[in-house]
């Protein structure tokens, strides 16, 4: 099996005033390609930054990360742009739609971004909110969806691009018990297809869910434990 993520000695340190405060210690991670891996830890012990870092939203302060046999050290911001594009799709807890355009419309951004023609933008996003099961609120906006059909736009937003890592920060933390489960469901299924999944989450049944358990705690990965 292929390895997909290879982070090495990864630390990321925040300027407060004069003040240079360690947030990710010496961390060392692997995920295969097609693994399911939830990252727990209170708040504060840097689960999020290192999130981050593997999205390619932030920089570490030291260290190495290859994503797909990419080394991204080196790389400036819009080539990281172009990574995040072409390989990460994202799910976020508060599902960041946009509240103006409908179901169809969100699906299709990332199309946009990555220069697709708006005939393929509306077919590949519709197929992927048929996959999900809202193939009948393409013209919904936001406020007409509940909480769980909103976070199913954003997992079908995610995918659009056909990404080989998706990142959930906190997938369920805005949804009821059994909003939660339906989402997880999807997820699972979703990792079953073949595509490999990072979620933080601070739930242990949410975690459960996923195939290994990442612990951190003040800045440092303190467990790794396979789940059955």
């Amino acid at each position: 099996m292929a390895t997909m993520i290879v982070i090495e000695g990864i630390t990321k340190s925040f300027h407060l005033g004069e003040l240079d405060v360690p947030v990710l210690k010496g961390i060392n991670l692997s995920v295969e390609d097609g693994e399911y891996v939830a990252i727990m830890g209170t708040s504060g012990s840097g689960k999020s930054t290192l999130m981050n870092i593997i999205g390619c939203l932030d920089r570490p302060t030291s260290g190495s990360y290859i994503l797909d046999g990419t080394d991204l050290t080196s790389l400036d911001d819009d080539e990281l742009a172009d990574i995040r594009n072409q390989y990460i799709g994202f799910v976020f807890q508060q599902f960041n739609l946009l509240p103006k355009l409908t179901a169809l419309e969100n699906v299709m951004l990332p199309m946009i971004y990555a220069e697709v023609s708006r005939s393929e933008r509306v077919k590949s996003a519709t197929e992927a909110l048929e996959k999900i099961g809202l193939g009948d609120r393409l013209t919904n906006r936001p406020s007409q969806l509940s909480g769980g059909q909103q976070q199913r736009v954003a997992i079908a937003r995610a995918l659009v691009n056909h990404p080989a890592l998706v990142l959930a920060d906190e997938p369920t933390g805005a949804l009821d018990s059994k909003t939660s489960h339906e989402i997880m469901n999807l997820l699972t299924e979703l990792n079953q297809q073949g595509t490999t999944i990072a979620l933080v989450t601070h739930d242990a049944a949410v975690a459960a869910q996923t195939k290994r358990i990442i612990r951190m705690q003040d800045g440092v990965i303190v467990e790794a434990v396979n789940n059955l």
